[in-house]
């Protein structure tokens, strides 16, 4: 990573891939910073996500504005009057993009480590002794200056699909910038027209279904699959199946996710519904939800800090989606769910269907993979002779019978 390395009058930051990715951004950016620094007072290490627009040809503005451990950090630097070193890593693991998006109180670079699931070789910084990752494809160093949050910087799309407003911002200098010598210039999408395909939805999806995870198992509700929809831009809307054992769980799962503050739709279904298909989804909507009986809306909760739907006291409303069966259905032909398999062609148990049914009650189905049946068309005649002969009865659910006393 340091087999090219500028400083001094070398550093020309106009040369680097800054561009434009939304139509109406405030200047020009590189959207796939990862920065890396350590509390100059506590040694504390702190990783994060930030964009970058250029200034000039050795300065650049980042975003720290909204509420982060690097903001905290740079306030108490100025408060001391002190610089803040900063490291930030351009074309990095992907895995240091779900670690720089973690708000955990641990060692942020160990924290790297441990999502990759193997040790990191680190570098130090040339210029500002920052410890940054050895195998990031080019590392611009410098620090935030002492003079605090002057110059605005945005607007910038944001992902909620709206752009998020100028504002002030502290200025960067750059003292080097090392890089390898055929390095990929990296970039990451956070806005448009389709967030499922975002980085900033994706990344948010997998933190958000950690925190759904954890709601549900505090209230003894194990999900058997959790899928937050990126198109949401991986928070406001959560999809969760379960298994149903007792009445009133799909609510109590509602009740828990509505505390999760970035959530606002939740929809809970039974375990034979694929929360990660769309189509299921609508399946279950279509024919398992009543409105009368099965919504559930609560208002005046905390909202996320980036939710455009937030009231003068920013305050939101949610709403849940009881898609599951109520348990009180009864289990009838009409109420089981239609589904197409490989029938038949199967090793024969029995010769004929006459000696399948002695056994008990089958579907058509059944009776095929029973005789080892291809097609099913010689079962069709061998029941219609039992039919004749007057001994093959029907059930309500459409299994095929013995006639008995009893039938």
């Amino acid at each position: 990573m340091h087999q090219v390395v500028r400083r001094g009058n070398d550093i020309d930051l106009s040369r680097l891939p800054f561009h434009v990715q939304h139509e109406q951004d405030g200047g020009t950016y590189i959207s796939s910073g990862i920065d890396f620094c350590a509390d100059p007072k506590t040694g504390k290490t702190n990783v994060g996500c930030r964009r970058l627009m250029l200034r000039n040809r050795t300065t650049m503005r980042s975003n720290l504005t909204d509420a982060s451990d690097l903001k905290n950090i740079y306030l108490a630097c100025l408060k001391r009057g002190e610089r803040l070193p900063v490291s930030f890593a351009i074309g990095s693991h992907p895995l240091d993009y779900l670690a720089a998006t973690c708000k955990m109180p641990a060692d942020e670079f160990g924290l790297v480590a441990t999502l990759r699931g193997e040790p990191v070789p680190m570098v130090r910084g040339m210029t500002n002794g920052v410890l940054a990752p050895a195998d990031a494809e080019m590392i611009i160093e410098g620090y935030f200056d002492e003079l605090g949050y002057r110059e605005l910087e945005g607007p910038y799309g944001e992902f909620y699909g709206f752009y998020g407003p100028v504002h002030i911002d502290p200025v960067f200098h750059v003292t080097a910038i090392c890089q390898r010598r055929d390095m990929i210039h990296q970039t990451v999408l956070h806005s448009g027209r389709y967030l499922s395909r975002t980085d900033s939805g994706n990344l948010a999806s997998l933190h958000t279904e950690v925190a759904v995870w954890r709601a549900l198992r505090g209230i003894r509700i194990e999900p058997l699959a959790v899928h937050v929809v990126p198109a949401s831009n991986g928070r406001p809307h959560v999809r969760v199946s379960i298994k149903q054992t007792a009445p009133g769980q799909a609510r109590a799962a509602i009740s828990a996710l509505f505390a999760l503050v970035q959530i606002k739709a939740a929809f809970v279904v039974d375990d034979d519904v694929d929360v990660f298909d769309n189509e299921e989804m609508e399946w279950a909507m279509a024919s398992r939800f009543r409105p009368d009986r099965d919504i559930v809306t609560a208002s005046g909760l905390p909202g996320f800090y980036a939710d455009p739907t937030v009231d003068a006291q920013r305050t939101v409303a949610k709403v849940g989606f009881d898609l599951t069966r109520p348990l009180s259905e009864p289990d009838s032909i009409e109420r089981r769910r239609a589904f197409a398999r490989n029938i038949g062609g199967q090793p024969a148990r029995y010769q004929t269907a006459r000696q399948a049914l002695e056994n008990g009650p089958l579907y058509f189905a059944q009776i095929m993979d029973a005789l080892g049946s291809s097609d099913g068309r010689e079962v069709a005649l061998q029941l219609d002779d039992l039919r004749e002969q007057g001994i093959l009865s029907r059930l309500d659910d459409g299994q095929w019978t013995l006639k008995t006393e009893k039938n």
